[in-house]
């Protein structure tokens, strides 16, 4: 019991030891030619990757080490290192970074002369030019290429939904009594008699 008594107070006298390294780095980082304040600056240690982005005034702070290296990058801008002092004896340390303008450099255009008379000529009559509008409407128009759209074509799905619902209807409207029946409707015999004299009933030929 007293070895345990002993080693509680040893563990209640501990004191944590201050880093006296940290620092509050902090500060402005403005243009070089105009000392406008530049936002959205990515500013962070070079080597553990934290830091902070400047906000609309310019104005960063960070919690770094002394010695460490701090980069301020942002796009347009050169990129630029600042090296913290480690001879400092505060924990605040204030700056104003100048970030110089980057000039982007575009890759050269060469401009090649006309091909030869030659050359031109061929190309001039060989190559095809597209219809415009006005003929695809044309070709699209003709009755033989309608004809056959309307042969080989189906229903689409508007077409095959406004069928549906007619059918649908139908059913709902002789629902509970019977249907009409044509075998003794007269006027739909009176349709098929003369369908049958103009000989639409008549088996055509195929053609060879």
């Amino acid at each position: 019991m007293v070895v345990a008594n002993v080693l509680m107070a040893q563990d209640t006298k501990k004191t944590t030891v201050k880093d006296t390294s940290l620092i509050e780095f902090s500060g402005l980082v403005l243009t070089t030619d105009s000392l406008f304040a530049i936002p959205y600056v990515y500013v962070f240690e070079k080597y553990r990757r934290f830091g902070d982005v400047t906000d609309r005034n310019g104005f960063f702070t960070i919690t770094a080490n002394k010695g460490d290296t701090i980069v301020f990058n942002a796009l347009e801008y050169k990129i630029g290192f600042y090296v913290i002092p480690d001879t400092l004896t505060k924990s605040k340390y204030n700056i104003i970074k100048l970030m110089t303008q980057d000039t982007n450099y575009l890759e050269p255009v060469v401009i090649y002369p006309l091909p030869p008379r030659v050359q031109f000529d061929y190309i001039f009559v060989r190559t095809e030019i597209p219809d415009d509008d006005l003929e695809i409407a044309r070709k699209n128009l003709q009755r033989e290429n309608l004809r056959q759209e309307a042969l080989d074509g189906r229903p689409d799905a508007k077409a095959a939904y406004s069928a549906q619902m007619r059918q649908q209807a139908a059913n709902l409207y002789w629902k509970g009594q019977l249907p009409p029946n044509n075998l003794l409707n007269p006027i739909a015999w009176q349709q098929f008699f003369d369908s049958w004299k103009k000989g639409d009933y008549k088996k055509k030929k195929k053609a060879e």
